[in-house]
């Protein structure tokens, strides 16, 4: 499989008004139905197993661009009709709300969709859901117990944080987060707690440095992504990792799970392929094959498929009850970023 990169971290989020462009140029390839073009914001070792699992089964090839999510999103409205992708695979919804909105996506097979429950996809079935991931706290016990931390992820604007907390709100994670905070508390509530945070938090380019501060004493907890724990503990072993994971109750919009998905663009040119590759990523074996590995900590959607070891059962998890369109597309939240000086 070949690799092309977009831009990565530092987003812009598109804030400005005007569809943000990207380092690499717009695409053009001509179609062959034997080579799929994927727009990737999956992480690369994840990409490269999925891959080269498809082409093995299907003979099928894929070429495939990687960047963060709402980049390429962006970059995908830009190109319009005229881009070459055929699939676009993301961690995080919004990104595949707005193309849906821009009405870029094409119809899922519906037995694909069958696969995963109905709360993880769209009502419009224009993508699919294909794994989740929590949001968590990541601390470090010798700096601070489990007992002090927050019931609310709210409560880190609290001037007693100051200095005890990291973020990383360029993240594309992040972004989700603060549009659940949105729908469940409103506008001035969402720019007051990003204005604590602000004044409270160490900020870091994304989760690996957060995780990666609490883990070796600079920050006492951070806001994370639990898949961002999991490798680290993974990669450096539990028994000298010193980060621990904290989970939020009762609905908390710190519990927000997010849902990774994936959409066939309606100006593809290698739609049947396509919906092979999306029928393939939400299959039992593909799912179970992703959980047993140890380069990817999400939870797998379809059913049956057990849980990676290193966490929690997604049975056992508490997040807010917020749909995949009421969680939106992520542009009133990148506003109010900016406009706390986040971002």
């Amino acid at each position: 499989m070949t690799h092309l990169n977009f831009r990565r971290r530092g987003l812009a989020f598109g804030l400005s008004g005007a569809i943000m462009a990207l380092a690499a140029p717009t695409l053009s390839y001509a179609a062959d139905p034997e080579v799929l073009t994927l727009y990737s914001a999956q992480h690369e070792q994840v990409i490269d197993m999925l891959t080269a699992a498809f082409t093995k089964q299907t003979g099928i090839k894929v070429l495939s661009h990687a960047g963060e999510g709402p980049d390429i999103a962006h970059q995908l409205v830009q190109e319009g009709s005229a881009s070459a992708a055929d699939i676009f695979l993301t961690e995080n919804s919004p990104e595949l709300v707005l193309l849906d909105e821009k009405k870029l996506l094409a119809p899922v097979d519906p037995k694909t969709l069958a696969a995963v429950p109905p709360q993880d996809s769209p009502s419009s079935g224009h993508w699919v859901g294909v794994l989740a991931r929590e949001n968590v706290l990541t601390f470090n016990p010798k700096l601070i117990a489990e007992t002090e931390l927050p019931a609310s992820l709210l409560d880190l604007a609290d001037p007693k944080w100051k200095g005890k907390i990291a973020i990383a709100p360029s993240d594309s994670d992040f972004l989700p987060l603060v549009s659940a905070v949105l729908v469940l508390k409103g506008q001035e509530a969402t720019l007051a707690w990003l204005k604590g945070l602000k004044a409270n938090a160490q900020v870091f380019d994304d989760d690996e440095g957060v995780v990666a501060a609490v883990d070796r004493g600079a920050a006492a907890t951070g806001i994370i992504n639990s898949y961002y724990w999991a490798r680290l503990a993974t990669e450096q072993g539990m028994a000298k990792t010193q980060a621990q994971v904290y989970h939020f109750d009762n609905g908390d919009a710190g519990a927000l799970v997010n849902i990774s998905g994936a959409a066939i663009l309606a100006s593809s040119k290698n739609k049947d392929a396509a919906q092979k590759f999306l029928a393939f990523l939400v299959s039992k074996p593909t799912q179970s094959m992703l959980a047993a590995s140890d380069v990817d900590f999400e939870y797998p959607l379809a059913a049956g498929v057990p849980v990676n070891a290193m966490m929690k059962p997604r049975s056992e998890l508490h997040p807010p009850v917020i749909s995949l369109e009421a969680l939106g597309d992520d542009q009133p939240a990148a506003a109010l970023l900016r406009e706390a000086g986040l971002i």
